[in-house]
């Protein structure tokens, strides 16, 4: 089943509080965004991703007459319910954050303007898209700043957390700066480069470690990476020196040697030198194995030959930091600006637009929160992507994504592009007229409770 565009993939409590607007008659346009509102306290940055799943999302949303049935049947959906849900569509505006950007606590990735049952439904699978992907892309992003230059590979499908999960993450992997994945969905979805070649049990069938490689290389000529530790990873290298010139009379030319397990820098400094004491300078040394973006740095500082790493359990679970502490909040309804005042859970209320501002090599200087009707004081971050439900612009190529993040990652100051816990924040000012607004609201609300 396809979850792409299902209207229940959402919480119950969406739909209970649809049901009420729809027997009350609620439904002025409302303004909600969602943000972060605070930054792991690993991460100096945050990559915005998965605005893409989300346009599709909003595009193609409708609930089916299987859908409906099942909501009065069960329950879920009073008749008056049942009658809106017949012809929703998401009929209002979409501005965000394009994929790739930088972004900081507090700044809007996304802004939903819609009539308000349209933009409280689709909360639950907007943040579900947001966040995952935007959690993935920051952690994948590390990993660039680590291994610059280096084959980069997302082995994560198998650990990650579901199907889609593993297609997403790979997806932002790539958006990020990834060479390619190992899962064979996202490249027939999104035309990402795919790269595998063996795993132990393949070794393990064969009668030995030569037989395995000679087998191999045979059958998958163009693509000879050659997993040399399934029982002692310097024998496999002395092995794969043997088996190299039968192979070369053969046409065939090993292209790198694969290391899983054991110290990585020692082991690949050994298999250097045996690999170029056997005239196979030119074969790489590629490896996994429990790696992300703090391990790949100490490998690379003890100047360790290796070429390139696959990344997956800790990169696609993103486990030292799996979740953000993000929210989808009602800044505006029918017109008059609102705000959430819980004990650290407070947002800045209307419609906000970022300014961001460059120093003169180019580089992040810091950005300014402010309201959407205020007058531009550097580069607005937030772009119009739909108006009255439709496009305003075709889906963004994903190799295009992919060149500005890499870009945008240059572009950020030293101190952001830093991989350890660092007490450097960058500066997200928030404009004058937004604190002005704030106080308004809470002397607004300040009068409804007296009163």
């Amino acid at each position: 089943m396809s979850l792409d565009c299902d209207p229940l993939l959402t919480d119950l409590y969406q739909l209970t509080m649809l049901d009420v607007y729809a027997q009350s008659g609620m439904n002025e346009l409302a303004v909600f965004e969602f943000f972060v509102r605070r930054l792991p306290p690993q991460r100096q940055f945050l990559i915005a991703a998965g605005l893409e799943q989300v346009l599709q999302y909003l595009e193609t949303l409708r609930f089916s007459a299987a859908d409906l049935d099942w909501l009065a049947q069960s329950g879920h959906g009073s008749p008056a319910l049942i009658d809106q849900l017949q012809t929703l569509r998401f009929t209002g505006s979409v501005h965000a954050v394009p994929e790739g950007t930088p972004v900081f606590a507090q700044e809007p990735l996304i802004r939903i303007t819609a009539p308000l049952m349209q933009a409280q439904l689709v909360e639950s699978r907007i943040i579900n898209l947001l966040q995952f992907q935007t959690l993935i892309a920051s952690k994948a992003a590390r990993c660039v700043l680590a291994a610059p230059d280096k084959l980069l590979v997302d082995f994560g499908l198998r650990r990650a957390h579901g199907a889609e999960a593993g297609v997403l993450a790979a997806r932002a992997c790539y958006l990020a700066g990834f060479s390619g994945t190992a899962t064979v969905r996202a490249g027939f979805e999104y035309g990402i480069p795919l790269f595998g070649t063996m795993a132990h049990s393949f070794i393990q069938a064969h009668p030995s470690e030569i037989d395995a490689f000679e087998n191999f290389a045979r059958h998958q000529p163009q693509n000879v990476i050659l997993l040399i530790d399934t029982y002692d990873t310097e024998a496999g290298a002395a092995k794969v020196v043997e088996v190299a010139p039968k192979l070369k009379d053969q046409g065939i030319q090993i292209k790198a040697v694969r290391l899983d397990s054991g110290n990585l820098a020692a082991h690949a400094r050994q298999v250097r030198a045996i690999l170029d004491g056997g005239g196979l300078s030119e074969v790489g040394i590629f490896c996994s194995g429990g790696l992300d973006e703090n391990a790949l740095q100490a490998l690379l500082s003890q100047a360790a030959p290796i070429d390139g790493f696959g990344l997956g359990t800790s990169l696609d679970t993103s486990s030292d930091a799996p979740y953000l502490d993000c929210a989808y909040k009602l800044q505006e309804y029918a017109g008059q600006p609102q705000r959430k005042r819980s004990e650290g859970k407070a947002n800045w209320p209307g419609r906000k637009q970022v300014d961001r501002h460059y120093t003169p090599e180019g580089q992040l200087a810091y950005d300014i929160l402010r309201l959407d009707q205020d007058p531009w004081t550097g580069t607005p971050l937030l772009q119009l992507y739909m108006d009255q439900g439709q496009r305003t612009q075709p889906p963004e190529p994903l190799q295009q994504v992919r060149r500005r993040t890499v870009q945008e990652l240059q572009r950020l100051p030293a101190a952001a592009r830093c991989l350890e816990a660092h007490p450097w924040r960058y500066r997200v000012e928030i404009s004058d007229s937004l604190q002005r607004l704030a106080q308004e609201v809470d002397q607004a609300l300040d009068r409804q409770n007296e009163a």
